[in-house]
């Protein structure tokens, strides 16, 4: 134990040295921030970066040695750049956009008009009442576009759309549709997905030809629809219009996949509880607005990203999640149509806005476009 101790206090005193070096080093580069500052230069030279990994690695023969000082670069680059863009001020129109969104931002409305996409009973108006309680009435449509339309044109106040299912993983359309559209993000709300097999009263499991849900719930339910070979199986816009469908067909070789719900709803019986096969079974819902929103108690950010197509500017930009210590939930990436292995990145990550302000001005600084979706509190379930 005598041994490890002063194995530590050898550690500590090395610490120490690094902590002074450190601050050395950071004087310097604030002086070559201030550089920059009258030069009217970007911070962020990218090709000077590469120069000075590769020549880290010349400071060690040992392969790990080497691979442990890029790490340890990478980091303190990082906090040079952040110290640096806290003196340089780069002009930046998303940077603008988003101090203007901010400005404009509203309180949550009290008695807003609100779009869900399916037939009463969908999950989706579920996740609705859930979010805005069961007395405020809320209308559906068709489609998703259909909302984002909406929110657009001021037909409506708010969406719920679905965005993530602990299943079937993240609901590619509704990302696509956020980028087009350009709304924002002021809520989520989780809702627990649990299927049934619902037919009209008298049908039985031996009697079904064909079972209609949405494709998701087609999906969750494969394992089960396996055991069931025989049976067609028909894509709809979303499980309560599957139910409605088969409620009004009276066809008892006809089925649906979806709630208890819509089994009351629609004047159905369940054949089946439960045939999903994660039993733990989740979608998440978002609530999207035309503007954003001051939401009380918000503590997550959802922002989206293109990043310049060159080699290590994703790690640049996480980064600077890293050094400020915020802890990123979620990312996705979408293809930028007509631009071959460029993409579109999604990012939930923990914070307020009123407290990050200054990271917000330093992902537009390297970004090459960046949009903050919203800042609202994360949970709902």
């Amino acid at each position: 134990m005598e041994e490890l101790t002063q194995l530590r206090e050898e550690i500590d005193a090395i610490d120490r040295q690094i902590a002074a070096l450190l601050q050395q080093r950071m004087d310097v580069t604030g002086r070559v921030g201030q550089y920059k500052m009258r030069h009217g230069m970007k911070v962020l030279d990218v090709e000077r970066e590469r120069q000075v990994l590769a020549a880290k690695t010349e400071l060690s023969d040992d392969p790990a040695v080497q691979s442990a000082l890029v790490t340890l670069f990478e980091a303190i680059m990082a906090i040079s750049r952040r110290q640096q863009h806290q003196m340089v001020r780069e002009d930046s129109p998303d940077y603008d956009a988003y101090l203007a969104a901010r400005a404009a931002a509203r309180m949550p409305l009290e008695r807003p008009r609100v779009l869900y996409q399916g037939e009463p009973g969908a999950y989706a108006d579920q996740a609705a009442e859930d979010f805005f309680g069961p007395e405020l009435p809320r209308n559906r449509v068709d489609t998703w576009e259909e909302i984002f339309q909406a929110l657009q044109n001021g037909l409506a106040d708010y969406g719920v759309v679905p965005i993530e299912n602990s299943s079937t993983g993240s609901i590619l359309q509704v990302y696509d549709l956020l980028a087009r559209y350009g709304a924002y993000i002021v809520g989520e709300q989780t809702v627990r997905v649990s299927h049934c097999l619902l037919a009209p009263p008298g049908a039985s499991l031996e009697g079904l030809k064909d079972v209609y849900s949405h494709e998701q719930g087609l999906s969750q339910c494969a394992p089960f629809l396996k055991e069931h070979p025989d049976w067609g199986r028909h894509a709809m816009l979303n499980t309560a219009a599957a139910a409605k469908y088969v409620s009004e067909t009276g066809d008892k070789t006809k089925a649906a996949i979806g709630s208890r719900r819509c089994a009351g709803l629609y004047g159905l019986e369940s054949l089946a509880e439960d045939v999903n096969f994660n039993k733990n079974n989740f979608t998440r819902f978002v609530v999207v607005s035309p503007v954003l929103e001051k939401r009380p108690g918000a503590d997550k950010i959802s922002v989206q990203f293109t990043l310049p197509h060159h080699s290590g500017t994703l790690h640049q930009i996480m980064s600077v999640f890293a050094v400020a210590g915020l802890n990123m939930v979620k990312l996705e990436s979408r293809p930028i149509p007509g631009k071959s292995w460029e993409y579109l990145f999604f990012a939930d990550f923990t914070g307020n806005l009123d407290e990050l302000g200054g990271i917000v001005r330093e992902l537009t600084q390297i970004a090459t476009r960046l949009h903050i979706l919203g800042n609202y509190k994360s949970g709902g379930d």
